[in-house]
């Protein structure tokens, strides 16, 4: 297992819709390990595996992570496909976009429906946190990230900093 590298934010690869998982085969069961190792190392709760370089429909997530219990879950080309009531997540942040947290209205509960890392179909009612996990990384797989869904002038003055930061080193 190796801690792999995180795009971040401008990167142009985290706004690419991600392909859906064709084979389940030995590359991405290590391609899981490594996005594991790598989410846990940051410390984070959830990765999609656009955020490390591949264009697969995968996320892992985590709702206890950093606590003495961990519960990985795995979902390959998940699948919103009910959602109701409306959730603010406060102070909600991401490891592609370093540095910075904001409010962000969410669906209060969902329904999301793929496969696990056998192949085995996955239906998941979840709402609260877990849901707000879930929408965020499966944004990620649609090529958006939690800024989009903020105000543009809070975005605006995010992506300045940001420009900036990077144009000093």
């Amino acid at each position: 297992m190796s801690v792999l590298q995180i795009v971040t934010f401008p990167d142009e690869f985290l706004r690419k819709p991600t392909k859906p998982v064709e084979e389940i085969d030995g590359a991405l069961q290590q391609l899981i390990e490594d996005m594991t190792e790598t989410m846990y190392a940051a410390p984070g709760v959830g990765l999609a595996a656009i955020q490390v370089g591949c264009d697969k429909s995968l996320l892992i997530y985590d709702i206890y992570a950093g606590e003495e219990k961990r519960e990985l879950n795995v979902l390959i080309n998940p699948q919103v496909i009910e959602c109701e009531g409306q959730i603010v997540s406060e102070n909600e942040g991401c490891l592609s976009v370093p540095e910075y947290r904001s409010d962000v209205k969410r669906s209060a509960k969902i329904l999301v429906e793929g496969v696990d890392r056998e192949g085995k179909p996955r239906r998941i009612e979840a709402e609260g946190f877990p849901a707000i996990v879930l929408q965020h990384e499966i944004d990620h797989l649609n090529g958006k990230l939690f800024i989009d869904r903020i105000s543009s002038l809070k975005r605006h003055l995010y992506e300045k900093r940001i420009k900036k930061k990077i144009k000093q080193q």
